[in-house]
C-alpha cells in the first residue's frame, strides 16, 4: 500500500480545533462589569489604557488592582511619557456616582484631559 492514511491527522486537528474553540473566550482579558447602555457609538476599550471600577468599588488598571494613591503616581508617569495620553473609564452601572467621580478626580489631577467613558450600545427595540 503506497497511500498515506490521513485519518489520524484529521482526528488530531479536529480535537485541537475544539480545544481552541473552548479556550479562546477564556483568554479575553479584563474585569467583567456591567457597563451602562447608551445610544451613542462607543469607543473600543482595547485602544488605550483602561481603568475599571467594579461593583464593590475596586479599582483596576487594565486587569491589575490598584489603589487611588498608586494610580495617581502611575498616571502622572504616563503623562510625562506621553502628554496626549488617554484613559477609558469602565465603571459598573451599580457603582455610586461619588466613587466614579473620585477616580475621575485622580485622572484629572494626573494631567490627563482625554477621558472616555465605556458603555454598551442599546440594542434596537429594547434595553
Amino acid at each position: 500500500m503506497a497511500e498515506i492514511n490521513v485519518t489520524p491527522f484529521v482526528d488530531v486537528v479536529l480535537v485541537l480545533l475544539i480545544i481552541f474553540l473552548i479556550t479562546a473566550p477564556m483568554m479575553l482579558g479584563g474585569i467583567d462589569v456591567r457597563v451602562p447602555k447608551t445610544e451613542t457609538r462607543t469607543i473600543q476599550p482595547e485602544e488605550r489604557l483602561v481603568l475599571t471600577v467594579t461593583r464593590d468599588r475596586g479599582v483596576f488598571l487594565e486587569s491589575q488592582p490598584i489603589s487611588l494613591d498608586r494610580l495617581s503616581k502611575v498616571l502622572g508617569g504616563m503623562v510625562r511619557r506621553n502628554p496626549k495620553a488617554a484613559v477609558f473609564l469602565k465603571a459598573d452601572e451599580a457603582v455610586a456616582y461619588g466613587t466614579v467621580m473620585k477616580v475621575m478626580d485622580v485622572i484629572k489631577k494626573a494631567g490627563i484631559d482625554r477621558v472616555g467613558m465605556v458603555t454598551e450600545p442599546v440594542r434596537p427595540g429594547g434595553s
